[in-house]
């Protein structure tokens, strides 16, 4: 998930949170005044008291980590490949991989350590996915410029760019 999601999901869950504890504190203080016939000098509102300044201060707390989490920016994870060619030159590969998924993480990673070109093929044997779906993830990473296919003979060779 985006932080921003996750961050959103933290607000929510502290709200609720807010509303179970003040529900139960509600609850509680009914049940302390009807038992307790001391009034407001009763040890029992003291402890009320306690608990809820404590799941004050974490529910604050967990609003402040989602709200941190929304703020905050996602950091480009770039990936820089060496791959050698068969001439023995070496080129740099630089990859944004904060957008992949972790299918197209997968293949691009398959093809870093395969010296930046493998068959179709053998990326299916090392990945583990059927071929329609090597097929489409490598229809996204070739929209995204990210790899190149050329035919060769009844297969083709995936090429990192």
């Amino acid at each position: 998930m985006r932080n921003k999601s996750v961050g959103l999901l933290i607000v929510g869950i502290a709200a609720v949170l807010g509303v179970i504890v003040f529900l139960f504190n509600n609850a509680l203080r009914e049940a302390t005044s009807s038992s307790c016939s001391m009034g407001p000098t009763c040890p029992m509102y003291g402890t009320i008291n306690v608990q809820t300044y404590v799941a004050g201060a974490l529910i604050t707390i967990i609003v402040i980590i989602g709200i941190v989490l929304m703020l905050s920016k996602e950091e480009k994870q770039i990936v820089t490949k060496i791959i050698k060619s068969k001439e023995g030159k070496e080129r740099k590969v630089q990859i944004d991989m904060s957008k992949l998924d972790l299918e197209e993480k997968k293949i691009v990673s398959i093809l870093a350590e395969s010296n930046g070109s493998a068959f179709q093929s053998d990326i299916v044997e090392k990945s583990g996915f059927d071929k329609v779906k090597v097929t489409r993830i490598l229809d996204r990473l070739e929209g995204k410029q990210i790899i190149e296919r050329r035919r060769r003979g009844m297969t083709n060779i995936v090429i990192l760019k």
